[in-house]
């Protein structure tokens, strides 16, 4: 295998093989490249015209294998006139053997499901005179970079049982193509969506230079042994305040979208003393409309629901042991909203502003914009005491704007500009702990995920699919930020509960609904799940994912089971979840492991039960 650069200058001709419109690689521009140095470190490519392209190699912290490495990949203009990129990579890497192909499909409320298809399926064999390029190009485009695939992909060797996988930092649009030509040997690369796919264009001028995206490779003999090593290269700003894995209970399902002095009150009087950290106050807070997802925008609170605004319910849930949190959805503008219609400080297509479904989005770029969101959004957390922010982002800005460039690279500033607010509020606010949501796991990327503490994992709070998404997550993110929900119903029966509760085991424990409801047997197999949780989290935090078996492809009608077994030294959690048609654990596959403790009890269908164990 060889780690190499693609590119696309403006005025090059495109590639050959019938590719022009499917793939801009192995075009005149990469070919006009030549290696002119390499070392563990870095390749230099230089091409006629005074172009340098510098790949940066770092060696994972965690990696054992050559192809372990953080690449960093730099087009540098030399020459005396400026030129266009429409496509550079953040990674190329040629000379793959593989006959399996590993993708994450996502949409909402599903995310993150593992689509494996055979080289042959893809119909990536070559021709039969090796002149046609077969391609097979994914990606996203749009401010949700998780909303169709998450950009991840992982080719199998089954004859050398070896595995290569990539995970690319790119929090817009972006793309990852597999191709052959030539040879049975496969080349993979990927990096923001280009001209043909995402509207992108880059113009470089003399003596500048454009970094693309970060992209983590990582090879290994299984695809979670890879995963792994791709999860632990995230570096997450984690608050020092949560690195203890403090259970959340969020009212939305308690509530929905209706919260009030008196309800959170009578929410936090009840979780007093019972081990909850956080208590986060969701949608509807603010406005003067019942409407509350039509007045998204406006932050001044509604004071019939909360008098005397946030700072009172702030240091009521303070004075009851735990950290207040707020949600805010601050990068856009619903129709109700008083400035929805502020179109010099909004995103822009077509010289109006850019709208979807009744909703505007700020240009988190313009320094207005910036200053408005500091005072009503990062003050108010400020003024009134809350330690815990969740971050709501519910629709995408598709293939880009306005802007002084190409629509995609537009997109890709206004997108950057999002993520230095989220820096700029962790600068303000010390401490905070900061939750990624969009619309759940629209946003579950690597470098967004480095900006925070938590990410909501799916907006599945209540669907029998949860144990699955959830254990899809240990592919692309850390279990330690996924925060996953147990929405507790009065109406619950004992093997519910277990079911709910023990799915959280698989990262973060996130609670909502009737807690107040909740007869005293409920509470205490509630607590009882919260001390279990306590018990093994620092397995969740710190071990490594080594099995997940499942059998069904349905996550409307799972069937069958899942077991996923998380390791940490001589320490195994176990979780076992049941769906329909399904049989109890078959405890030979824990052969070998001493069961220390034990919590919930999966002896029928959509029940569940999670063990400790040494061995």
């Amino acid at each position: 295998m060889e780690i190499y650069a693609e590119l696309k200058l403006l005025r090059d001709a495109y590639s050959c093989g019938f590719a022009n419109g499917l793939s801009m690689a192995k075009c005149e521009s990469t070919f006009g490249f030549k290696k002119t140095f390499e070392s563990d470190e870095q390749i230099v490519l230089q091409d006629s015209r005074n172009h340098k392209i510098v790949i940066d190699k770092k060696p994972l912290e965690q990696g054992k294998c050559a192809f372990d490495l953080e690449l960093t990949t730099t087009f540098i203009n030399e020459s005396d006139s400026e030129c266009t990129l429409e496509m550079l990579s953040s990674f190329a890497i040629s000379g793959i053997k593989a006959d399996k192909i590993h993708r994450l499909q996502s949409f909402w409320s599903a995310e993150g499901k593992l689509r494996t298809e055979t080289v042959e399926d893809l119909h990536l064999e070559p021709s039969w005179n090796r002149c046609a390029t077969r391609v097979e190009k994914f990606g996203n485009l749009g401010s949700m970079p998780v909303r169709k695939y998450f950009p991840f992909l992982a080719l199998e060797d089954s004859a050398s049982s070896r595995i290569i996988g990539v995970q690319l930092y790119s929090p817009a649009s972006w793309q990852m193509e597999i191709l052959c030509k030539e040879s049975d040997e496969l080349t993979i690369m990927g990096g923001i969506a280009d001209r043909d796919f995402g509207h992108w264009t880059k113009t470089v001028k003399p003596g500048e230079s454009f970094t693309a995206p970060k992209a983590v490779v990582a090879e290994g003999e299984s695809l979670y042994e890879v995963a792994a090593k791709l999860v632990g290269a995230q570096k997450p700003a984690i608050s020092p305040v949560d690195e203890d894995m403090g259970i959340v209970f969020n009212e939305y399902c308690t509530t929905w979208g209706n919260p009030s002095f008196e309800n959170v009150k009578r929410i936090a009087d009840k979780l007093k003393g019972r081990g909850v950290k956080y208590l986060v106050i969701d949608a509807g807070w603010y406005g003067q409309s019942d409407r509350w997802w039509m007045s998204i925008g406006d932050w001044d609170v509604n004071e019939k629901k909360f008098p005397g605004g946030m700072k009172p319910v702030a240091d009521y849930i303070r004075s009851c042991g735990m950290i207040p949190g707020l949600w805010f959805e601050y990068e856009s503008l619903c129709s109700e909203a008083k400035d929805y219609n502020q179109a010099e400080h909004l995103v822009q297509r077509d010289g109006v502003p850019l709208s979807v479904a009744g909703r505007h989005f700020w240009d988190m770029e313009d320094e207005w914009v910036v200053d408005y969101l500091t005072e009503r959004v990062i003050n108010r957390l400020k003024d009134s005491g809350f330690g815990y922010l969740k971050i709501d982002y519910n629709d995408t800005l598709g293939m880009g704007c306005d802007g002084d460039e190409s629509m995609g690279e537009n997109l890709r500033k206004k997108v950057n500009a999002s993520k230095r607010f989220i820096k700029r509020i962790a600068d303000m606010i010390p401490g905070i702990v900061i939750e990624n949501c969009s619309s759940g796991g629209h946003r579950l990327e690597a470098s967004m995920m480095e900006l925070c503490s938590q990410a909501s994992f799916s907006d599945a709070h209540e669907t029998s699919a949860i144990p699955l998404i959830a254990a899809n997550m240990h592919r692309v993110i850390k279990p330690q930020q996924s925060q996953i929900w147990a929405v507790l119903r009065a109406s619950d029966s004992d093997q519910r509960i277990y079911y709910s509760l023990c799915a959280t085991m698989l990262g973060r424990m996130c609670l909502s609904g009737d807690i107040y409801n909740l007869s005293e047997h409920q509470l205490d197999l509630v607590q009882g799940g919260m001390e279990f949780y306590k018990s093994v989290s620092h397995i969740i935090k710190s071990g490594e994912t080594i099995l997940c078996e499942y059998t069904t492809t349905s996550y409307n009608n799972p069937t069958g089971s899942q077991l996923v077994i998380r390791r940490l030294g001589n320490e195994y959690l176990a979780i076992y979840h049941r769906f329909a048609d399904s049989k109890e654990l078959d405890m030979n596959k824990l052969s070998g492991l001493e069961v220390v403790q034990k919590y919930g009890c999966a002896d029928e269908d959509f029940s569940a039960e999670a063990y400790l164990l040494k061995g």
